[in-house]
């Protein structure tokens, strides 16, 4: 039933004229990149189609892979920005890194979705490029109802939440957190039990690092995120800051 609401969702979207509609220029494009060589969440199959669905309701060209050999910097190249969906583990090697440091450091953009913090845990640059470290999650269970707190709502990944949203989640805790980032989100830590951050544990941020830009958000562990309306503008619109195409 959720997927039949996305559906109808998606559809209403392409009824209108995406903001990038342009017949004299070559349409924005991302990279969906959900290789994994530790957790494999269910989500990303999921995930992947409602990414490739919202690409086209905005008039953005999708690829997805989950090879590491399309991170050279020719092909890199081709997009805005690249979205790290659900990736775990070490994922690169040298000259993948190489790349991809070489991408951001040309002006692109990255996107980290949910486990995108547990990956390439080794490598300080990306530690730094997506924000902060994995440590654990509660257990028992893993989702659970908790309230986040929209700390700022003028950035194109929160401007349609409410300053209190109630949802379901897989709730991760971090260490390492760059603090150069700037916190959009963060969770109530009296509204659930497991948070190794009491009084202040941001969930989402974005920044500009080492000449590109970067936003993650720790929600998307489910499969019924990617049928939520709000969480698919959540992501969206950090899609639309690291492309560097906010849109009024």
């Amino acid at each position: 039933m959720k997927f039949i609401i996305l559906s109808i969702f998606l559809n209403l979207l392409l009824m209108h004229t995406s903001p990038y509609d342009n017949p004299g220029h070559k349409p924005p494009s991302i990279l969906i990149f959900s290789k994994t060589e530790g957790w494999r969440h269910d989500s990303i199959e999921p995930g992947r189609e409602t990414l490739i669905s919202l690409g086209n309701a905005h008039g953005v060209t999708v690829e997805t892979s989950e090879d590491a050999g399309v991170f050279t910097g020719e092909n890199l190249a081709r997009f805005d920005a690249v979205v790290f969906l659900n990736t775990s583990g070490t994922i690169f090697n040298d000259k993948h890194r190489e790349a991809f440091q070489g991408y951001i450091r040309n002006g692109g953009g990255f996107v980290g979705i949910h486990s995108a913090t547990v990956t390439e845990n080794e490598w300080e640059w990306y530690i730094k490029l997506v924000g902060a470290y994995f440590t654990n999650h509660p257990d028992n269970p893993n989702v659970r109802n908790a309230v986040l707190q929209v700390m700022d709502r003028s950035h194109p990944a929160t401007k349609a939440l409410p300053e209190r949203w109630e949802r379901a989640d897989e709730w991760y805790n971090f260490k390492d957190m760059n603090e150069n980032v700037n916190v959009l989100i963060t969770i109530d830590t009296d509204s659930y039990e497991g948070s190794e951050h009491p009084g202040y544990h941001p969930m989402a941020w974005y920044h500009d690092f080492d000449g590109g830009r970067s936003f993650y958000t720790a929600l998307g562990h489910t499969i019924e995120s990617f049928s939520e309306e709000l969480f698919l503008k959540h992501i969206w619109g950090g899609i639309e800051y690291a492309m560097g195409r906010e849109q009024e």
